[in-house]
């Protein structure tokens, strides 16, 4: 019987692939301008930068591609490390501030740092999204009762507003407007090949060791006691799954922007083929993360070609509705 969950789940995690891969072909390909297979396949293995095609396959819509495939496995990814140290599942990066609080730095960087390198923005953009996860979890625990799933939320609901709101103010009395409207509708046009370098292997290196974590955050679920009770040290493990989910924001954020639902649907899609596995359920949230925002960036850019439509709002039209559910399912169990 193991041997046959085993195999199921290999043969999920290589349709997941492939699909991943399927996707970041057809979306590299189709556009405002579609690009034949040969394009694609000589500005990737045979540029040339005479061509006007390479370009724009080599500087534009690659990189663009890439980063959202990349993006999208890093919010899928913290999400599921988010709902499986809190034990909740309405937990995700957009709608606790995690984001918000990144999103803050990054205004706050505009305003007084414009000249600040990539580097050092995401460093930034870790600080603005540790500090608002700390806001969250004792304004969550500040009441009598504990942090339970819907104080959290709640909690982060707050804490975003709020940060949502100073982020205004600052772009408002600085002028920042256009240029922060990027960060809050989400988007990865932007993304350059030098973003990349950055930020991919810092979200793989992360979903390599959180996943490794796994079977602790798996225990997690039963509770802090019996957790315990089987050898796992139950604070540091929400403390490394916590500044891991803190990372994956955090960097995604700096080049994104903020894109919610990401990492409230997908672990949830996950969980219910591969398993409650957090060993599984974490890389494998990452791969249908990453199709996931491919197909919403494509989507944004098939609407009304050439002008594009907001990818975050893309997520939200799938995302809400499945927050609500989820919201709606939580009250009936309270």
């Amino acid at each position: 019987m193991k041997i046959n969950h085993a195999r199921i789940t290999g043969l999920w995690f290589a349709a997941a692939a492939v699909v991943l891969l399927l996707s970041i072909g057809v979306a590299v390909s189709f556009g405002a301008k579609a690009f034949s297979l040969a394009v694609v396949w000589g500005s990737v293995f045979a540029y040339d930068p005479e061509l006007t095609a390479h370009q724009i396959m080599h500087e534009y819509r690659l990189p663009r591609v890439l980063g959202a495939a990349v993006t999208g496995m890093a919010f899928a990814a913290a999400g599921a490390l988010m709902q499986g140290v809190t034990r909740n599942p309405l937990a995700d990066t957009g709608i606790l501030g995690v984001n918000a609080g990144a999103a803050f730095v990054v205004a706050l960087c505009f305003a007084f740092l414009p000249g600040i390198s990539y580097w050092e923005l995401i460093l930034m953009s870790f600080a603005g999204a540790a500090i608002s996860t700390l806001l969250i979890v004792l304004l969550g625990t500040a009441t009598q009762g504990g942090l339970h799933s819907i104080r959290l939320t709640i909690a982060g609901a707050v804490i975003a507003a709020i940060l949502h709101s100073f982020s205004s103010g600052i772009a408002i009395y600085y002028e920042l407007s256009q240029d922060l409207a990027f960060w809050y509708a989400g988007g990865v046009a932007g993304v350059k090949w030098e973003h990349l370098k950055l930020l991919a292997p810092i979200v793989l290196i992360v979903i390599a060791g959180a996943s490794a974590m796994g079977r602790s955050i798996s225990f997690l679920s039963l509770g802090d006691e019996t957790a315990a009770s089987l050898g796992v040290h139950t604070k540091t493990v929400k403390v490394l799954g916590m500044t891991a989910a803190v990372m994956l924001a955090g960097s995604s954020v700096a080049v994104a922007g903020s894109i919610g639902f990401v990492g409230l649907v997908v672990p949830h899609i996950a969980r219910r083929i591969v398993g409650v596995d957090y060993r599984m359920l974490i890389p494998f949230s990452a791969l249908l993360g990453g199709t996931l925002l491919i197909w919403a960036d494509y989507a944004s850019r098939m609407v009304n070609p050439p002008r594009e439509f907001a990818i975050g709002a893309m997520v939200a039209l799938v995302g809400v509705p499945f927050f609500l559910y989820l919201a709606r399912q939580e009250r009936r169990e309270l």
